[in-house]
């Protein structure tokens, strides 16, 4: 029965069911949710930096689709080839969002998930003048900015602009990433503190500083944005 279940969750009419389904349903969220802005100007700032690469943390990238409000701002987000990632595939495009199917995980797996192939792909997107999107942190290990954005910032000259983008009505799922469903129908905020360049000669030293300073600033935009929708208690630390 087990088996059986696995394979049905896993075929393409369900993983494009589920994918569908999702997208509404966050639709629904972000139509019935009143968003709020830290700055108030963050999209007039973040425009003459365009295309830029878009952090957040793992778990709190549901609502992450609708920072896009212009047709005019092209984006692709990566996403994992595991089977999970399949559905978020389908619901990212049909929100209007592009996809590079592979991992951010500059580990032992980097070669295996399809790293290396997704990583050439962020380059090129950016080089092309897309906005690329991503989670800073690796699998396994949330709230811990990985190098592989401050690599792809440094290879590509892109600045790095960590963003959190939550509301106050949720459920939180107690996995490895503390994966928060937003629900409707309740206050929205989305902060971005500060954007971050990588020099193209950046030595190992520079890349740990500014890995911390990533992790320091998305730290800081999710303690705000919760703030922000009165759920102080429920930032991630």
């Amino acid at each position: 029965m087990k088996r059986l279940l696995r394979d049905l969750l896993r075929s393409t009419f369900v993983q494009r069911a589920l994918g569908v389904l999702a997208a509404e349903y966050l639709r629904l969220v972000w139509l019935t949710s009143r968003f709020s802005y830290e700055p108030a100007d963050i999209y007039e700032q973040v425009e003459p930096e365009m295309p830029a690469i878009f952090a957040f943390w793992h778990g709190q990238h549901f609502m992450t689709p609708f920072i896009k409000t212009k047709d005019s701002y092209r984006a692709k987000v990566l996403i994992s080839r595991h089977r999970d990632g399949e559905f978020n595939a389908i619901a990212a495009e049909r929100l209007g969002i592009g996809t590079i199917r592979g991992s951010g995980d500059h580990g032992g797996a980097f070669h295996r998930k399809g790293g290396v192939g997704a990583f050439r792909e962020m380059v090129q997107a950016l080089e092309d003048g897309w906005n690329v999107a991503t989670t800073a942190d690796v699998p396994k290990r949330a709230r811990v900015v990985g190098l592989g954005v401050i690599m792809l910032a440094r290879e590509s000259g892109r600045p790095i602009m960590p963003f959190a983008m939550v509301t106050s009505r949720f459920i939180r799922l107690k996995n490895w990433d503390s994966t928060t469903i937003n629900l409707p129908f309740g206050r929205g905020a989305l902060v971005g503190i500060e954007h971050i360049f990588v020099p193209p000669d950046a030595d190992a030293e520079t890349m740990e500083k500014l890995r911390l300073k990533v992790e320091a600033l998305l730290n800081e935009a999710t303690r705000r944005a919760y703030a922000a929708v009165g759920r102080p208690e429920a930032a991630l630390g």
